[in-house]
């Protein structure tokens, strides 16, 4: 998670980063708000598909009473209980016993101030979200048995964390303040909207046991709640909930913070009109991320951040609906939102493999029960097959940090419905997606054989960016062959100026070229141009058409790389089984130009033949498989480094792929002439 502005969402302001303090950022917020304001005073578009339904006075009237709303059963209604999943509640129940005895660990100050003092961010988030999670797990394991068993070890985490001065990740505070929070100006990032969830919901659930404890312990929950979370969010702005200084949209931490602030507004505020007031607020802030977001649905922060941005966007509208009586139900048949529910469907490309870019990871198994409840309410059967087919009964985890806590209650009742609908693990064949510029394509539709591309353009100014302009990764048969390394662990450096010193987020440890020794910059300025994705006739009679994604990289290199026009495209031949890399250039230099292609593997590649690369890899069952990278070897000269895995960042690298990572390096033998054309050609995949 980020440290600091630019927490989850870099941007090329990195190297101003000394200036983003607190009071600065909301003096931008409030000059961004009124910008916002004059755009839809001229017209722009600002569909306010939530805000734009109901006024703070209507929304009062439709919100079922706080003393009268029951999203989920009360804990003395056993019957209702008894049809929850049973096997689930009792892995909660077997964990809690097992820690009955937990100590509640301090958060001290010295803990607190590792992240300055190392630049680590695991000890202090080991200690933060294990209390979380192990509250979480009390509160279901006293839900499960309702014997009162458990409520001493919930009061003592209760009070433990209302105790702590702050309740989010010290990776999230400003550099200036050393890992200590500023307790005179309480701040909202998402594991302090987190905590204050896990405490709405104990209060909703065992308020009475709670009370019967202590009366203070519920008024604790609400003055910690109130003071941390609901008066600062009504109070001053914070940069997630609108447009940054540079004109990016609010990233995953608008709508998960959204989440557990109206979970704490509708569980925990007493005052009728302040609740409507605050579900108000929350409806605008929501529309700031659903305003901005592209039509065709792409999440640009990356499948794997996909459940925390619009999955957490679903989970508001549950909770609305739930507290209105359905009065939201409309926003699922809204076509971009369905689209955004479907995104990661669209982008899977095997059971174990998603098409990652920016900070997502490659290895992606979908929440089967979070999509699953999607696809049931924006009505595409498909996706709720394909989450079915995700769906392991008794496989729930009492550990980690719920993001969004009622998730785990929808979940105990969800195995019923889920289990009733047909599993199918569908592929679209060919997926483009016009806005994020993301382009995918596999030889045949619903199934992982043969080859499989994904490529991108977009910006190098998106949230978690990589300077990845023109990427594209190569499958084969459902496994990689050239890939995304995708990002690292997260450390203090990943969200600061420094961010673009990490190699796997830089240009040229994707399969991008640098262009005289340059490589692409970081910045909404540096963008792809001309993407498209079209059907092209074959140039042999009677075969058929084939998919290629295009696009113009030059505008993603700074101008000392001298490039005036860099067009690429990318083929899929499925009837020749191959894919091409085609590039067509000009520079600006006469002569003397200099280029190098950069293609990542996880896989042992060695030069077996002049212009060919033979990458030894193997096939789902172990048996060993070749692919070839071919290449004009009268223009490059082929080399080959074995990434060295050496830093906390690297750890994360190994856990996608293992020690594993190999750059190949096609450099330009001699100068070339100031305009040109190269081709690649990816073939192979049978055992040899």
């Amino acid at each position: 998670m980020p440290v600091n502005f630019l927490v989850n969402n870099p941007r090329p302001l990195l190297s101003f980063g000394a200036m983003f303090f607190s009071e600065f950022k909301y003096f931008l917020s409030i000059l961004l708000a009124f910008s916002a304001l004059a755009s839809a005073a001229c017209g722009q578009d600002a569909q306010n598909l939530l805000s734009g339904k109901y006024s703070a006075a209507e929304l009062q009237q439709l919100l079922i009473p706080r003393d009268k709303w029951t999203p989920f059963p009360r804990l003395n209604d056993r019957n209702a209980w008894a049809q929850a999943n049973q096997q689930d509640l009792q892995t909660y129940l077997a964990y809690a016993e097992k820690h009955r005895d937990y100590e509640w660990p301090t958060l001290t100050a010295t803990l607190s101030m590792i992240i300055a003092r190392t630049g680590s961010r695991t000890e202090y988030q080991r200690v933060s979200y294990a209390k979380r999670s192990m509250l979480a797990t009390f509160i279901l394991a006293e839900i499960a048995e309702n014997k009162g068993r458990f409520i001493d070890p919930i009061v003592n985490g209760i009070w433990s964390i209302c105790e702590e001065s702050w309740w989010g990740t010290t990776a999230h505070l400003p550099d200036q303040y050393k890992g200590l929070m500023d307790v005179s100006r309480p701040r909202v990032d998402l594991y302090a909207g987190v905590t204050a969830g896990v405490l709405a919901w104990a209060d909703y659930f065992l308020g009475e046991k709670l009370d019967a404890v202590s009366p203070q312990i519920r008024k604790r929950i609400y003055h910690e709640v109130n003071t941390r979370i609901l008066s600062p969010l009504m109070t001053y702005p914070h940069w997630w909930m609108t447009t940054s200084a540079d004109g990016s949209p609010p990233n995953n931490w608008n709508t998960w913070i959204c989440s557990n602030w109206l979970t704490c507004a509708l569980l925990l505020e007493k005052d009728g009109k302040r609740r409507a007031e605050i579900v108000a607020k929350i409806l605008q802030t929501l529309d700031n991320f659903v305003n901005p977001y592209p039509a065709d649905g792409g999440c640009d922060e990356g499948p794997g951040y996909w459940g925390a941005s619009f999955g957490a966007l679903y989970n508001n509208l549950v909770l609305l609906n739930l507290a209105t009586n359905d009065s939201f139900r409309y926003v699922f048949e809204d076509e971009k939102i369905k689209n955004m529910g479907r995104f990661t469907h669209r982008v899977q490309i095997s059971e174990d493999y998603t098409l990652n870019f920016a900070d997502a990871g490659p290895r992606h198994h979908p929440d089967a029960k979070l999509v699953f409840r999607i696809g049931r309410d924006i009505g595409d059967p498909a996706l709720a097959r394909f989450a079915a087919h995700y769906y392991k009964p008794g496989t729930v985890s009492p550990e980690g940090v719920r993001g969004h806590f009622a998730g785990d209650f929808f979940n105990l009742f969800l195995n019923a419905e889920i289990e009733r609908v047909t599993p199918a693990l569908t592929y679209p064949q060919h997926v483009w997606l016009p806005n994020l510029q993301v382009a995918a394509f596999r030889e045949r539709a619903d199934s992982t054989d043969g080859f499989y591309v994904g490529a991108k353009g977009g910006t190098n100014n998106e949230s978690h960016n990589h300077n990845d302009i023109g990427n594209f990764v190569v499958y084969y048969d459902g496994l990689p062959v050239l890939i995304d390394v995708g990002s690292g662990k997260y450390t203090a450096k990943t969200f600061t100026e420094e961010r673009y010193n990490i190699w796997n987020l830089r240009s040229d440890y994707h399969n991008t070229p640098s262009i005289n020794d340059v490589p692409q910059s970081a910045g909404s300025e540096f963008r792809a141009a001309k993407a498209a994705f079209e059907q092209r006739a074959h140039h042999v009679a009677g075969k058929k058409p084939f998919p290629v994604f295009s696009l113009d990289i030059s505008a993603a290199y700074p101008p000392q790389a001298g490039v005036k026009f860099w067009s690429r495209e990318i083929s899929l031949l499925a009837e020749d089984k191959r894919v091409e890399i085609q590039e067509k250039y000009s520079l600006t230099n006469k002569s003397g130009n200099k280029v190098t292609e950069h293609f990542m593997t996880c896989h042992p590649v060695e030069l077996s033949a002049p212009g060919r690369l033979t990458l030894h890899s193997k096939d789902k069952d172990g048996n060993p498989v070749d692919f070839f990278l071919l290449f004009p070897a009268e223009i490059f000269r082929a080399s080959v480094e074995k990434i060295p895995l050496t830093t906390e960042n690297d750890t994360g690298v190994f856990a996608n792929w293992g020690d594993s990572i190999y750059r190949i390096k096609l450099e330009t033998a001699s100068g070339i002439p100031s305009s040109g054309s190269f081709h690649f050609r990816v073939e192979g995949g049978k055992q040899r």
